[in-house]
């Protein structure tokens, strides 16, 4: 399908993308120039396959500094001819999920490119991947910007997924009744009489109860009987737990303040004074999750009476339970649920069996312990037929709350939900805008209001943003952006959604006024795609170990010495700007921030260096780091001052996008640091001080 756009329509379709996990740009010239299929392409279709899917774009040069030449594809037929010919060639790759409509040819500026939409395969056709067996490193995954290969442990756990429709069904050889905790039975039967009274389950003594909530069974075409994986992991002793699932683990914490550091005030973790299995672990967290203390929730009314079970306690079970549920015992990671001031957060291991966007909108169901859940079921916990999400997010949209976040990472495979508990329009803010705009923010719609709150708060915000923390229609949010500049309430930069806006004059630095453009950077005319994700998520990784060491990021801005005189920065532009000021400890200092900045470790005082090299150092002489440990680290360096990606990682001993994937961007949500350049989150210059340090320097 040819579609012609213009230079303005191609800018605003390519803000939308970002050099990321989901984007891949080739060049695919071939060997005469005239365009062939690039080798390595089939390495990204598997691994967009087998991860959240992608586009790759066909017909791009890529530039320094995330930019890419618009080169064109000649032979656009021929390319896709011979797409769909090794797609459909079983020996070449084991599935073809394109369909004519997948790939398009785009006229740009009297170039073609192909653009090329791989959708994410499903669970039964995982894995895709390359050659005749999935093994021997032919199957990849999308990590980060790169295709990684996936080790024959990956493959298997993938194969698994796509025959085993449960995999909490599985009988133990060697397991008996002895392996049950008769008290949690006992609790389980109480909970099933007071939610279902006269139930014919209850009819039976506890080993026939155990036999119709399926954790014991009998296979019928083999004879052989005994307690399921269910049974167990839902009833069964600490020991039988770690003979059936030795990876298993759940840890509950506590923590006192709305901080990623490892400190907590009550932590729950199987310890022998308990039994250690699911069934205990929900209810014993769960009365912790909602203690009234600590959750203030207010109560609401139903035919006059009060209740205290609110839409965010039926929020708060359904959570817990689908961490339960869906987890993947298999796995390498625990299970994990933390409690803030600020926020509840809940990890399981494993990735989700249907795409985020379909389990938000609810209606598919596809739980990977479907005995487990049915147990939860009986006694009135859990929610059928992929109604869980939904009401997790009508219920915190009940409180107006800010909307849930739930994602997937990678490697390790595992999903999180945060529950944030913050209010989406303080009374505060909403008085400061109506003190600014008076009668008009007054009369404006919520949802203009929302997005003013949010500016008001966060500096800037962008469509991607606003989408996140909000359940209104894409094209709604766009009309609300555009109306608040029409009547000049926002201010913009950038085109499409790739557009960020903020409040009138509210002075947003940016990395040109700060540092300069560097003399001798290539200043021709390209698309670039480095800045274009404006959104605060990013690739989260709340939780995730950090396996990846410093390999050195050539193109990240550090100060880089070809681009110095005399020890000072070459500038163009502002003059003001152009001067390199230094306080006594080496760090730059600019009118366009509210504190000094490290982008050059090679310029800061001897003494001051040593004590941040003193500080990095768990980090730097370790490939692996606890996480909280890391997060703890990275909040100690940004202390009082900003610093930027690249410093950070050559201080830590990791790479930019490491730290950006698994750590910036939910420090950045989670409000523990600050952007020095919030209206380009992704620029490689940007930098980040701690919210707290920031705070009091503005005071």
């Amino acid at each position: 399908m040819n579609k012609t756009l213009t230079p303005e329509n191609i800018i605003d379709w390519l803000s939308d993308l970002t050099e990321s996990a989901e984007l891949e740009c080739k060049l695919a010239g071939g060997r005469d120039g005239k365009g062939a299929l690039p080798k390595d392409f089939w390495e990204t279709y598997s691994a967009f396959a087998n991860t959240h899917g992608g586009l790759v774009v066909l017909g791009l040069r890529e530039k320094p500094r995330g930019r890419f030449n618009i080169e064109g594809v000649q032979q656009t037929e021929k390319v896709i001819t011979d797409l769909f010919n090794t797609l459909n060639n079983p020996s070449k790759v084991s599935a073809n999920l394109l369909q004519d409509s997948d790939v398009e040819v785009l006229n740009v500026e009297g170039q073609s490119i192909i653009k090329i939409s791989v959708p994410q395969a499903s669970r039964k056709q995982k894995p895709v991947y390359l050659g005749s067996t999935p093994f021997n490193r032919n199957t990849f995954r999308r990590l980060h910007e790169g295709d990684r290969a996936c080790d024959d442990e990956a493959v298997k756990r993938m194969l698994a997924e796509q025959v085993e429709d449960d995999r909490d069904s599985k009988l133990l050889t060697g397991f008996g009744w002895n392996d049950i905790d008769k008290q949690s039975l006992s609790v389980y039967r109480q909970m099933l009489k007071d939610t279902k009274p006269g139930h014919p389950f209850l009819d039976h003594d506890d080993f026939g109860l155990l036999k119709k909530l399926h954790g014991w069974r009998k296979d019928r075409q083999t004879g052989e009987e005994g307690l399921t994986l269910a049974g167990v992991l839902m009833f069964g002793t600490w020991d039988a737990i770690q003979e059936a699932a030795p990876h298993y683990f759940v840890d509950y914490q506590e923590r006192p303040e709305a901080k990623t550091e490892l400190r907590w005030v009550d932590r729950l973790v199987p310890d022998g004074t308990w039994s250690g299995n699911l069934f205990d672990f929900y209810r014993i967290v769960y009365r912790k999750l909602t203690n009234p203390d600590t959750l203030k929730v207010p109560f609401r009314l139903k035919s006059g009476q009060r209740r205290d079970d609110t839409p965010i306690h039926e929020a708060i079970r359904e959570a817990l339970v689908n961490t339960l549920v869906h987890a993947d015992f298999s796995g390498r990671v625990s299970v994990l649920v933390v409690k803030r001031p600020d926020m509840l957060g809940f990890r399981n291991p494993g990735d989700m069996r249907i795409p985020l966007d379909r389990a938000v909108k609810g209606g598919e169901s596809d739980c990977r312990n479907r005995i487990m859940h049915q147990m939860f079921l009986m006694i009135g916990l859990g929610e059928r037929a992929g109604s869980g999400i939904p009401k997790i997010y009508s219920g915190w949209n009940w409180r107006h709350w800010r909307r849930p976040a739930l994602y997937e990472i990678d490697e390790p495979p595992q999903t999180l939900l945060e529950l944030r508990m913050l209010e989406l329009m303080p009374e505060e803010i909403q008085q400061q805008l109506e003190d600014r705009f008076g009668e008009s923010y007054r009369t404006l719609p919520r949802l203009e209001r929302l997005i003013l709150a949010t500016a008001a708060t966060e500096q800037v915000v962008s469509h991607g943003r606003i989408s996140e923390i909000t359940t209104d229609h894409s094209h709604d949010v766009t009309l609300a952006l555009q109306s608040l500049v029409k009547q000049s309430m926002f201010e913009t930069n950038g085109r499409g959604r790739g557009a960020v806006y903020h409040l009138p004059g509210a002075g947003i630095p940016t990395p040109e006024q700060v540092f300069g453009v560097p003399i001798g950077s290539d200043q021709d005319a390209v698309v670039d795609l480095s800045a274009s994700d404006t959104s605060y998520s990013g690739d989260k990784a709340a939780y995730s170990g950090d396996k990846q060491s410093y390999s050195g990021d050539k193109q990240t801005y550090s100060g880089d010495k070809s681009f110095r005189v005399d020890n000072r920065v070459a500038f163009s532009g502002d003059s003001e700007l152009a001067t390199d000021h230094r306080d006594q400890f080496g760090r730059l200092i600019s009118p366009a921030l509210k504190a000094p900045a490290i982008h050059d470790l090679e310029n800061l005082a001897p003494d001051f260096y040593a004590r941040l090299k003193s500080v990095a150092e768990p980090s730097a002489t370790s490939k692996r780091l606890d996480p909280e440990t890391m997060r703890a680290t990275i909040l100690q360096l940004c202390v009082g001052h900003y610093v930027t990606r690249s410093c950070l990682a050559e201080l830590l001993n990791r790479t930019a996008d490491t730290l950006r994937h698994q750590y910036l961007g939910t420090m950045i949500d989670d409000k523990s640091l600050t952007l020095a350049f919030p209206q380009t989150p992704n620029d490689k210059r940007q930098a980040y001080i701690t919210t707290s340090s920031l705070q009091e320097i503005q005071r």
